[in-house]
């Protein structure tokens, strides 16, 4: 007899996948380093570097920022002058300080 495994579907299943991948690999290092201080763009693409021994492009760095933010993870706190003449880059700070998840309910509760 083959046993069977649960699995969430559909939905559902996505939303759980997309949330808590935030909190595996390079976005979770990207959120040690924003921490409980704002930091810009350039400032998360230095330490990942350093501090991490991450060497990624500027382009995959923005992608993961992109999905934190679409997540509600992390916002924009404001703009910094490049100095270059350029556009200015972004200043991110954490928005959610504690996730809760309730097994029975299947709910993510989220704590700023």
């Amino acid at each position: 007899m083959r046993r069977r495994r649960w699995r969430l579907q559909g939905c559902w299943r996505n939303y759980y996948n997309n949330f808590l991948a935030a909190f595996t690999g390079i976005r979770w290092a990207i959120l040690r380093i924003i921490g409980d201080r704002e930091k810009s763009t350039s400032e998360i693409f230095r330490e990942l570097a350093m501090n991490y021994g991450v060497s990624i492009p500027r382009s995959l760095l923005y992608y993961h920022l992109s999905e934190l933010e679409r997540m509600g993870i992390i916002e924009v706190s404001g703009y910094r002058e490049t100095g270059k003449g350029g556009a200015p880059e972004k200043v991110w700070r954490v928005t959610i300080r504690r996730v809760v998840i309730d097994i029975l309910s299947g709910q993510i509760i989220k704590e700023k």
